[in-house]
């Protein structure tokens, strides 16, 4: 695993995909498709609907790991059309259960943002 800053790797985000299908999944929430990168040229992060969920597409060449990170939870947070403070709290969750499952790899995001 690359530090947070770094770029990640395929296989850093094919992890982190199913780190957070599996999250989604527990919580019983639509489970997006991730893959890499965007078909849109010069956006970081798309969202496509599907009738039996979403694609989330997101770019990893050039931007820190963590930021990749957090673009894949906005993603599961959109997909599931989710409104504070349930996406604040899935946010949240998501963003423990990447940091329990990478310790040390990943920024643990502020308590103290309101």
């Amino acid at each position: 695993m690359t530090s947070p800053t770094a770029p990640g790797t395929s296989v850093d985000f094919a992890h982190a995909a199913r780190v957070l299908s599996r999250e989604a999944r527990a919580r019983r929430l639509v489970v997006p498709g991730f893959r890499c990168p965007p078909r849109v040229v010069g956006v970081h992060r798309t969202l496509r609907r599907q009738p039996n969920g979403a694609v989330v597409a997101v770019q990893i060449r050039g931007r820190p790991w963590f930021v990749v990170v957090g673009d894949m939870i906005e993603g599961v947070i959109v997909a599931n059309k989710l409104q504070p403070p349930a996406a604040d709290r899935l946010r949240a969750e998501l963003w423990e259960a990447m940091c329990a499952e990478l310790p040390g790899e990943l920024p643990r995001p502020r308590s103290d943002v309101a």
